[in-house]
């Protein structure tokens, strides 16, 4: 299993649900709003013995050429786009899902960004996020979806694609969220999105004040750092500045 995280960049996000560019070379954190969090916008790309796997989306920019970036890192990592064949989501707030399509820069005409993929996502979920009307989701990014032929809805709180991935339901960064285990050749691979997104909250008990159930992500990541350690699980952290991926050696 070959594991290629596809970043974006680094931002900070304040109560307003702005992501702002972040020069951590150059600028500081106390530059920002107070309560800004410094984040990285990170998918990331698994490639297993049966599929290429792209793992959330990013933000959905484009490069100045009208090229989408998440296109651009991808073929930087020798993979074609058209080369994805599973896109799997694990909520559609903004940053995740804003390159579940791309838009051309000169006729604001859209399409899905991956239309040789199929698409997983969790049928609640999107239900939600097309009536909710809150900062956190932009239903341009995802409405498509529900037109595409390619998409696997998601109905249950656990299950399995293709007998090699599994997914669950956790309803605690949001309130449909869901993480993937991707289990090939003895390789575990774990992507917890935003219940889990960066290492250093692996390792401590925070409750954040922007998660649905701050309480069950707090015990969820306990949990699954412990599992982790015992079985040498490789953690995907979308949102981690500096250890995008972490493997534990087991006990």
């Amino acid at each position: 299993m070959t594991i290629i995280p596809l970043s974006e960049g680094s931002f900070t996000i304040d109560k307003t649900k702005q992501f702002i560019p972040f020069d951590t070379a150059t600028e500081e954190l106390n530059s920002r709003p107070t309560g800004s969090l410094l984040v990285e916008i990170q998918p990331f790309a698994v490639i297993t013995s049966r599929d290429i796997i792209l793992i959330d989306t990013g933000l959905g920019y484009n490069l100045p050429d009208g090229t989408p970036q998440l296109h651009h890192n991808l073929m930087k990592a020798g993979i074609n786009p058209s080369q994805v064949t599973k896109v799997l989501m694990s909520h559609l707030h903004k940053d995740h899902a804003g390159g579940i399509t791309t838009k051309n820069s000169l006729t604001a005409e859209q399409f899905i960004a991956f239309p040789y993929a199929t698409y997983y996502v969790q049928q609640r979920e999107f239900d939600y996020a097309k009536t909710i009307g809150t900062l956190s989701y932009t239903l341009s990014d995802f409405a498509l979806l529900e037109e595409f032929s390619r998409v696997e809805w998601l109905e249950d709180d656990m299950g399995y694609i293709d007998n090699y991935i599994r997914y669950e339901l956790t309803g605690a960064h949001s309130k449909f969220h869901q993480v993937f285990s991707i289990e090939d050749e003895g390789e575990i691979a774990f992507f917890g999105g935003d219940d889990a997104p960066q290492l250093q909250q692996m390792k401590s008990r925070v409750v954040a004040k922007y998660d649905f159930d701050g309480k069950k992500c707090m015990e969820l990541r306990r949990q699954w750092w412990e599992e982790g350690n015992k079985q040498g699980w490789s953690f995907l952290f979308y949102h981690d500045i500096s250890a995008p991926v972490y493997k534990n050696s087991p006990y």
